[in-house]
């Protein structure tokens, strides 16, 4: 069996697809359709100059538009803030004291729960809103800060 470009080509897509998988991250993904390019180019019979052209400006500009793209449509929020993994962030809650090392205890979905106020609030009784959820511990602003 004779190991021709475009068997190279399409060995390194293979790995570059292999190293995605084990990985995670979705550039390598581009850089294989760049190795994938590299190998039709082989089969059309170009050059090797023109077969690494034709990765290098496909897989670059698959890189390129990925990163564009994602700098367009940022990321959602934090894990700790996301809404779609914790429902209870948006809930209200009542807080009846807080500690002097700014944490209480709340009352929440029929079971008492840690909570500490986020960073620039200030401690006082009332309703308030959980903003996040940290380990098994809430966050929480209040609904009607002081004025």
């Amino acid at each position: 069996m004779e190991f021709t470009a475009s068997t190279g080509w399409w060995v390194a897509t293979g790995l570059l697809v292999a190293l995605e998988l084990a990985s995670g991250t979705f550039y390598l993904l581009m850089l294989a359709l760049g190795a994938a390019a590299g190998a039709l180019a082989a089969h059309l019979g170009l050059l090797p100059t023109a077969q690494v052209a034709a990765a290098a400006l496909v897989g670059g500009g698959a890189t390129a538009l990925l990163h564009w793209r994602r700098r367009r449509h940022p990321q959602g929020a934090p894990a700790a803030q996301n809404r779609d993994l914790h429902l209870d962030i948006g809930a209200t809650v009542q807080v009846s004291h807080w500690n002097p090392d700014g944490t209480t205890r709340v009352d929440h979905r029929g079971t008492q729960w840690n909570a500490r106020l986020e960073h620039g609030q200030t401690g006082q009784a009332g309703p308030h809103r959980i903003s996040a959820v940290e380990a098994s511990g809430l966050v929480l602003v209040p609904l009607h800060p002081a004025a």
